[in-house]
């Protein structure tokens, strides 16, 4: 998600620099890179350095990878995103923008979700001390291109791909608000405008599918017959099945693209991604 803002910004004709351990295979002619750690409170504060707005995506995303490591996921996720604040605060950026996550509302997500909801007041905080303009960004389920290899639909494509058959962890009944990375990217970019100024905003798809919708759209894509094997829903663990609201943090205003990638354009993207990466 990081990079493809990154790229809206850079076609918004924002000057940008990306601050990461390792340069981006996707940076263009434009954008600067700066390696360093988001845990190295002077590395930040020499990257942020002028800089009017920070996005800040850093720290660890996989709900799985957090599960099993609570404390690095507090220090990334929670102790990162102070050391942003600290630096964002010091260079009296405008605008903070915080990569959060649709588990916010859900008792669902492991250390992931509770660093998201800790991290997400810590921000307040900030706001309130240092009159520190931010923006929530609590993205719902992401799809796309240069997707992690655990993205849930990647995961579930590749193995079609692949292999002709699906192993699914779940009834089936599950639902998302699907959204292109495409539009997501645009979505991260229009919050600049003022009125969305120290709000929470979820931005999520309009085209809501269950699992089963959606894994009978990608094997008729893919062109194989459909062949699921449906393992019992108990081994979902941390996500949530029909809807992650339950907890209330503070209320989010929904943005959803007037003109959108359609789901299975975006599968059929993806299906050639997958393809290039396998004859790497």
């Amino acid at each position: 998600m990081g990079s493809h803002a990154a790229d809206e910004l850079s076609k918004q004709g924002y000057d940008v620099t990306i601050f990461d351990q390792c340069e981006s295979p996707w940076i263009k002619k434009d954008q600067k890179t700066i390696i360093g750690d988001i845990m190295d409170r002077e590395a930040v504060q020499a990257a942020v350095k002028g800089s009017k707005y920070i996005y800040h995506y850093a720290g660890i995303a996989d709900i799985s990878e957090a599960s099993g490591s609570p404390y690095d996921t507090i220090n990334s996720n929670v102790m990162g995103t102070t050391i942003a604040l600290e630096a964002a605060v010091k260079e009296k950026v405008e605008r903070f923008v915080y990569a959060s996550s649709m588990y916010v509302y859900s008792p669902y997500g492991s250390f992931y979700r509770a660093s998201k909801q800790a991290a997400e007041t810590v921000i307040e905080a900030y706001n309130q001390k240092f009159k520190l303009d931010y923006t929530l960004l609590r993205y719902g389920s992401l799809y796309g291109p240069r997707s992690q290899n655990w993205n849930g639909l990647k995961r579930l494509l590749s193995q079609i791909v692949k292999e002709g058959r699906l192993d699914y962890f779940g009834t089936g009944k599950e639902r998302r608000e699907y959204i292109h990375v495409f539009d997501a990217a645009r979505l991260s970019v229009d919050i600049l405008n003022v009125a969305h100024r120290n709000e929470a905003i979820t931005v999520t798809g309009s085209q809501v599918l269950n699992s089963s919708e959606l894994i009978d759209m990608m094997f008729e894509i893919v062109g194989c017959e459909r062949d699921v094997s449906f393992h019992n829903s108990k081994s979902l663990g941390d996500h949530y099945v029909m809807t992650p609201y339950r907890y209330v943090p503070q209320k989010a205003k929904k943005l959803v693209p007037d003109e959108f990638v359609d789901v299975g354009e975006g599968i059929l993207d993806l299906i050639g991604e997958i393809h290039t990466e396998n004859q790497d």
